[in-house]
């Protein structure tokens, strides 16, 4: 059977330090990356494309992203018509933070688990957005998309991540990833 498992990650063109306040209602969505299971894609959706992204995402059987329930997906519903969080979640820094009691970065579970992490840090591509490097944002949420994605599958293998402590011993983090909840698509962008 093909998954219909969706990874995603996004990037905004403006930080909470910029509003002066921690509302997600703020900010302003400059990429989506997505990976596609189903379809092996790759894919960056500018604002204006989201349209086309919506059904997608209501396909999926599950949405998979790090820190994704605390920030992707409250910025992401200020432009979908329903909320993205009925759709089956797995927020890979949810998980860990159940486990460990704590948070981590993504760059420093990636470094544990693969050996190698992200290409830079979202800051960069508030920058490079507003410079009009439009691609290299692309590039680097997609890049984000990729690590997620390895960082799902390793866990997904080996029931468990890793990251190193402050001494730089690395320590493990019992996960289990399956998807035990298959469920109907919505239709929420559909037209009638």
């Amino acid at each position: 059977m093909i998954s219909k498992e969706v990874v995603l990650d996004i990037e905004t063109s403006n930080t909470f330090q910029e509003i002066g306040a921690y509302d997600h209602s703020k900010l302003i969505i400059s990429v989506v990356g997505v990976y596609f299971y189903e379809q092996d894609e790759f894919r960056a959706y500018e604002v204006e494309e989201l349209k086309e992204l919506w059904p997608r995402l209501e396909k999926a059987s599950r949405i998979i992203g790090y820190n994704s329930k605390g920030f992707d997906m409250p910025v992401m519903n200020n432009y979908y018509p329903g909320d993205l969080l009925t759709i089956p979640q797995l927020d890979l820094l949810e998980q860990i933070h159940k486990t460990l009691g704590f948070r981590i970065k993504l760059d420093d579970v990636a470094h544990a688990c693969l050996g190698s992490g992200k290409s830079g840090h979202g800051l960069q591509a508030v920058e490079w957005w507003r410079q009009g490097e439009k691609q290299k944002v692309k590039d680097y949420c997609l890049d984000d998309v990729r690590v997620t994605k390895a960082v799902y599958e390793y866990g997904l293998k080996y029931q468990a991540l890793a990251y190193e402590d402050h001494g730089g011993t690395r320590k493990s983090i019992p996960v289990n990833f399956a998807n035990h909840a298959p469920r109907a698509p919505l239709n929420m962008t559909m037209p009638f």
